[in-house]
C-alpha cells in the first residue's frame, strides 16, 4: 500500500510540474529536481510493474516501432479553412454572413499557427485517440506519438464532459527546432526545412520513442461537444478548455466588428517575428456557436470561419528558361525554371507560371530578374519582375507556344478559360498516364504497385491505354517485362482485383472529372446512390444537391455526354467495379423517401449536420436551396428572410424539428 501511494504522489506531483511548465509557461522546480523525481518514478515503477498505468507520465517516452497508422472515420469531418489575403476579402466574408443571419456578428481572432492539424478524443476524462486531418472523413491514429507531447494532458481535470473531441494545431517551437537541427547535422542527417515539416514528419514518424526526443508542443483552440453540452461561444468553450487543462492560445480577441478584427489582424503582421514559433496568418470565427450552426458548412470548409494569410516572402533571382507540363485534363501549365534560391526554408528551382496570361501580364522575358514568393506558404510562383535590371538591347518579347509539347497537337483556348489544352486527349501521352495515375491513386483506386514507372512502361509495351484496360491485364503479360519479376506482376493483378471492390465515391473521384474532387464525389455518391442517376441527372438537379454549383454540376453534365465515357462506364461495370453505395449504410426507413428537404435556422435538440445525417438514414434527399420540387422546409428559429420568402411565394410548408422528428418515428 505504502509502495501505491507513493506512485500516486510521484505521478500527481509530476503532472502538475508538467502542466505548470509545458501549458502555464511556469517552472516551479528546478530541471535537476524534476529529473530526479521522474527517475524514482520510472525505478518504483519498473520494481512493481502489477501497478502499471498507461496514463503514467512516465508512458510519455513512448513505444517503440508501429506498423502501420490505422486510417479511423473522423465523428466529424474534419475540414480546412477558407483563405483571404486582403482587408476587402474580410469585409465581404462579413457582408456574406450578414446577408444570412442579418444581425450584428461577434468574431474571435485567433493566431493561425503553422504546424499540423490534430484531433483528440477523451472519454471520461482520459486520452483515448488522436487522429489527424487526413482527407477530411478519415484520419491516422497517431495516439502514441502524440502521447509523448508533454504539454496535452492524459487526464482531465475539473468538471470535464463525459466525451470530448478537441482539435488544434502540433508545432515545433523555434528554438526546439534549432536544437534538433543542430542534432541532426552533428549525427551527419538532412536537417529538416522548416519547423512545419519536422512537425508533420514527427507526428508520422513509426517509433514514438523517437518522436518522444523531438520538443513538439500542442495549442487547443476548438471543441466539439453534444448539443446539451454546448456552451453559447466560441470564447466560453476554450475557457472550459483551460480549466480541463488543455493549453489554449493566450493570444486571443473578441472583436464586435470587422474592423476590430483588420486591426487585430495588422498588429500581428510585424509582431509574430517575435514569437517564439511561426505562424502564417490570423483565424476569424463567429463567436456564437448557435450562428455558427446556422452558418454551417461547405463542401470544404466552414462558412462561419476564414484564415487570413500574411504576405509571402519574396526573394529574387533569375529566369533561365521556361517548360510546359501537360496535366491529365490536357491542361498546359508553363513552369519557370529558375536559378536556385532559397525561400521559407527551403532551395527553390521551378515555380509555376499558372498560363500565357499570367506571363504576359508580368511581361516575363528570359534572363529577366524574377521576384518569387510562396503562395500560401507553399507551392512558389513568381509574382513580379525587376525591369530594371532587364538588358533592353537583348531582352526579347516571350512567346507562348502555339501545340502541345509532347504530341504536338494543335492547342485550344476558350473564351472562358486563362488555360491552353491539348485536346488531342486519346493519344497524348501525359495525359494517358496522368488520367491512369490519377486513377489508381491512393485516395481513388488505390491499386498498389502501379507507380509512374510502371504505367509508362504498360503504356509503352502497348498493354493500357485507358483506365478500362487494366482489367483485362493478365499475369502472363506482365512477367516477361521485368526479370525475376513473378513477385511483382503478382502485386499488380492482386491489387487490381482488390480494386473492385473499392467504394463507389473513390471510383467517381477516379474517373478524373473535372471538379469533381474527393469530397464533392462522396456528396454525390450519398445523394444519388448509384452511377446511373449521376448520368441522367440534369444541372439543375445537380445544382439542388447541397454543396454542389454551377461550375461542378455542368462539368458532370458534359463528361457523360461523350459516348465514350458513358461506354467505359459500362466496362468497369462489366468488370464488377463498385457503381453504386454499398448496402451496409442501411436506411432506419423509408419514410422521407423522394422528399427533396431544405434545413433552415437553428433547431433545440440536434445540429443541423445531425439533421442531414437523420433525413437520408430515413431516405430523404437534402436540399440547399429552395425550388418548386422542395418538398418542405425543415425550419428552426432565425431562418433565413430569403428562403422563407421564397418559400412562402412557391407555398411550400414549412416543418418544425418537433413536427419532424413525429414524422419519422
Amino acid at each position: 500500500m505504502e509502495v501505491e501511494n507513493r506512485i500516486a504522489f510521484l505521478r500527481e506531483e509530476i503532472n502538475k510540474y508538467n502542466h505548470n511548465y509545458y501549458v502555464l509557461d511556469k517552472s516551479l522546480i528546478s530541471d535537476f529536481e524534476f529529473d530526479k523525481i521522474l527517475e524514482e518514478l520510472i525505478f518504483i515503477e519498473k520494481k512493481n510493474p502489477q501497478f502499471y498505468d498507461p496514463l503514467s507520465p512516465t508512458q510519455r517516452v513512448g513505444n517503440g516501432l508501429s506498423n502501420q497508422f490505422k486510417a479511423v472515420e473522423h465523428k466529424h469531418r474534419m475540414l480546412s479553412l477558407g483563405n483571404t489575403y486582403s482587408e476587402q476579402d474580410l469585409i465581404d466574408f462579413d457582408n456574406r454572413i450578414k446577408k444570412i443571419v442579418e444581425t450584428d456578428i461577434e468574431y474571435v481572432c485567433e493566431l493561425k499557427y503553422d504546424g499540423v492539424s490534430i484531433s483528440l478524443i477523451y472519454i471520461d476524462g482520459v486520452f483515448t485517440q488522436a487522429l489527424t486531418r487526413g482527407d477530411g472523413f478519415k484520419g491516422d491514429d497517431v495516439s502514441q506519438n502524440i502521447k509523448t507531447i508533454k504539454s496535452i494532458p492524459l487526464k482531465l481535470s475539473n468538471d470535464y464532459p463525459n466525451e470530448l473531441e478537441i482539435r488544434g494545431e502540433v508545432f515545433l517551437p523555434l528554438n526546439g527546432f534549432d536544437k534538433m537541427n543542430n542534432s541532426r547535422v552533428d549525427l551527419g542527417l538532412e536537417p529538416f526545412a522548416n519547423p512545419r515539416n519536422a512537425a508533420s514528419g514527427s507526428v508520422k514518424t513509426l517509433d514514438s520513442s523517437e518522436v518522444a526526443k523531438r520538443p513538439l508542443d500542442c495549442f487547443l483552440y476548438y471543441t466539439l461537444l453534444s448539443k446539451s453540452e454546448q456552451k453559447q461561444t466560441h470564447f466560453q468553450s476554450l475557457e472550459d478548455a483551460k480549466r480541463w487543462g488543455f493549453k489554449v492560445p493566450s493570444e486571443i480577441k473578441v472583436c464586435n466588428s470587422i474592423g476590430q478584427v483588420i486591426d487585430f489582424v495588422n498588429s500581428w503582421d510585424d509582431k509574430r517575428h517575435d514569437l517564439p514559433y511561426e505562424i502564417d496568418g490570423i483565424v476569424i470565427k463567429v463567436n456564437d456557436l448557435s450562428i455558427q450552426d446556422q452558418l454551417g458548412f461547405t463542401a470544404k470548409s466552414p462558412r462561419w470561419a476564414i484564415s487570413y494569410k500574411f504576405k509571402a516572402e519574396q526573394v529574387s533571382t533569375i529566369l533561365n528558361s521556361i517548360d510546359y507540363q501537360v496535366g491529365r485534363t490536357g491542361a498546359i501549365t508553363p513552369v519557370a525554371n529558375l536559378e536556385p534560391v532559397q525561400l521559407a526554408g527551403t532551395i527553390v528551382k521551378r515555380a509555376s507560371l499558372h498560363n500565357e496570361d499570367q506571363i504576359n501580364k508580368l511581361d516575363l522575358r528570359l534572363g529577366d530578374k524574377v521576384y518569387v514568393e510562396k503562395g500560401g506558404e507553399i507551392i512558389p510562383k513568381v509574382i513580379a519582375v525587376d525591369i530594371k535590371q532587364r538588358d533592353l538591347f537583348s531582352s526579347v518579347p516571350f512567346q507562348y507556344i502555339s501545340n502541345c509539347p509532347v504530341c504536338h497537337s494543335q492547342l485550344v483556348r476558350s473564351e472562358n478559360d486563362a488555360k491552353h489544352y491539348c485536346v488531342n486527349s486519346d493519344e497524348c501521352p501525359p495525359q494517358i498516364s496522368g488520367k491512369i495515375e490519377h486513377f489508381v491513386s491512393r485516395k481513388a483506386m488505390n491499386i498498389d504497385g502501379l507507380g509512374s514507372e510502371t504505367i509508362e512502361l504498360l503504356i509503352e509495351q502497348k498493354l493500357i491505354k485507358s483506365v478500362i484496360d487494366l482489367y483485362s491485364l493478365k499475369l502472363e503479360q506482365l512477367l516477361p517485362l521485368k526479370k525475376n519479376g513473378q513477385k511483382w506482376a503478382q502485386n499488380i493483378i492482386e491489387g487490381i482485383i482488390a480494386s473492385k471492390q473499392i467504394s463507389f465515391d473513390k471510383l467517381l473521384f477516379g474517373l478524373g472529372i473535372r471538379f469533381v474532387g474527393a469530397t464533392v464525389s462522396k456528396v454525390l455518391v450519398s445523394h444519388f446512390k448509384n452511377i446511373d442517376n449521376i448520368m441522367n441527372a440534369s444541372v439543375e438537379e445537380l445544382e439542388n444537391v447541397d454543396e454542389i454549383g454551377i461550375k461542378i454540376a455542368q462539368s458532370l453534365v458534359n463528361h457523360f455526354q461523350i459516348a465514350e465515357n458513358v461506354n467505359s462506364i459500362e466496362v468497369l461495370e462489366s468488370f464488377g467495379l463498385q457503381l453504386e453505395l454499398n448496402k451496409e449504410n442501411n436506411l432506419l426507413s423509408e419514410k422521407l423517401k423522394d422528399k427533396l428537404i431544405v434545413i433552415s435556422g437553428v433547431f433545440e435538440i440536434y445540429s443541423r449536420d445531425e439533421l442531414k445525417k437523420i433525413i437520408e438514414q430515413h431516405a430523404g434527399k437534402n436540399v440547399a436551396s429552395i425550388s418548386k420540387k422542395t418538398t418542405f422546409v425543415l425550419a428552426g428559429d432565425k431562418i433565413g428572410p430569403s428562403k422563407r420568402t421564397k418559400a412562402e411565394f412557391l407555398g411550400i410548408p414549412f416543418v418544425s424539428e418537433s413536427e419532424f422528428l413525429n414524422l419519422i418515428s
